[in-house]
């Protein structure tokens, strides 16, 4: 176990199986990383550092935020909050929302979260900046198992969203929100596109007058 740790090479699918991804992840040395298990493969991600990763981040937090407090929708949203269903798959979405009547199900505590015990979230958004491949790939057959109701991916270098509802195991491409209801996925990309010109305030103001029109 110790040579496997060793020679792990970090955002990669490596074929192992669940204990040994739970002495990985839980290691001092991927406190900072990010985990996935998914059809007995782990994947131990670098987390993101980049000031354009972070602020996409922020941006979709507050978009997602701003959208409920002006429609009266329940919110609860999670940033790098870790789901597990032990045995079967992790997974650690950089933004995790749980929206209207599931909202007062949201996790809460220090550990891990227990998909056995607690509810899924409803909206699950991965920021890609070097991902992008395995967000549309792998991490969304993830989420179809885990049976999110809907996924964005952020692609952080050419401001694009894709967003999927997943349905039956799988997913399709919609380009207005289902879980937020008439909230356009054009919209959030414009605002992700006000972002690269101007401060977080000011595209705030602009989505307040899109949400409120």
């Amino acid at each position: 176990m110790i040579q496997l740790q060793e020679k792990l090479i970090t955002n990669s699918w490596t074929k192992t199986d669940w204990d040994i991804y739970i002495s990985t992840i839980e290691s001092p040395e991927y406190e900072q990383h990010q985990g996935y298990y998914y059809d007995g493969y782990m994947r131990i991600e670098d987390m993101p550092t980049g000031a354009d990763h972070a602020s996409d981040n922020g941006l979709i937090y507050l978009a997602v935020t701003l959208f409920c407090m002006a429609k009266g929708i329940s919110v609860q949203g999670l940033i790098n909050c870790s789901y597990r269903k032990v045995e079967v798959r992790e997974c650690q979405p950089d933004i995790s929302f749980y929206i209207g009547d599931i909202a007062h199900l949201a996790p809460k505590g220090k550990s891990v979260v227990n998909l056995n015990e607690q509810a899924i979230p409803n909206l699950v958004v991965e920021i890609s900046n070097t991902t992008i491949n395995d967000d549309l790939g792998a991490k969304r057959f993830l989420y179809e198992e885990m049976g999110v109701a809907e996924y964005w991916i952020v692609d952080v270098q050419n401001t694009l969203i894709y967003a999927f509802e997943i349905i039956d195991r799988g997913s399709r491409r919609i380009d207005t929100s289902l879980v937020l209801p008439e909230l356009s996925i054009a919209t959030i990309t414009e605002a992700l596109n006000r972002s690269k010109e101007t401060d977080q305030a000011q595209v705030g103001q602009w989505l307040m007058s899109q949400f409120q029109g």
